[in-house]
């Protein structure tokens, strides 16, 4: 069974209603060019309503957005800097899009004391994904033959013309 490789990206960003769209651009185009082309439109779109509530609701809008692709699983996770930020009240209509929009999602804690909100997407990998070289297999369908063995003396003899004149010349 051939794997694709993994692939991770990281991304920053201070949350405004402009930036918002420079994101779902930005990530798109990862996603292209991890080959996961049928993921574009959900992946982005829950990342965008998710980024567009941060804006409307967080204090801070530092935020980071994670993407893991390990060529079965994209993992997506949004992370807020706002500790006042409830998703069970601010978030509750991200939420249940991405619960619709995914295959699993949660939420959890982080040490600093803000939260990450993850989905996932299952899919396969993608025609051009990269992907782990195998052993190469036999091109022939039968074997070559091995060459007799031929005596040293019969290669070392002398040639009856050329080999012949060198021997009279010493």
């Amino acid at each position: 069974m051939k794997t694709a490789v993994p692939c991770y990206y990281h991304l920053d960003v201070e949350v405004s209603p402009e930036r918002v769209g420079q994101v779902s651009r930005i990530l798109a185009a990862h996603l292209r060019y991890w080959d996961l082309e049928t993921l574009v439109e959900p992946v982005c779109g829950s990342a965008e309503l998710l980024l567009r509530a941060i804006d409307e609701h967080a204090k801070d809008k530092k935020t980071s957005i994670e993407m893991w692709w390990n060529g079965q699983h994209l993992i997506t996770a949004v992370a807020d800097n706002d500790r006042d930020l409830r998703p069970d009240q601010d978030l509750r209509g991200c939420l249940e899009h991405i619960a619709a929009m995914s295959d699993g999602w949660g939420c959890c804690a982080a040490d600093t004391g803000s939260k990450v909100i993850w989905f996932s997407q299952r899919a396969r990998a993608g025609r051009r994904a990269p992907l782990v070289p195998a052993a190469p297999t036999p091109g022939l369908r039968e074997g070559l033959q091995v060459p007799r063995e031929v005596p040293v003396a019969a290669l070392a003899a002398p040639a009856d013309t050329a080999d012949g004149a060198l021997e009279d010349a010493r």
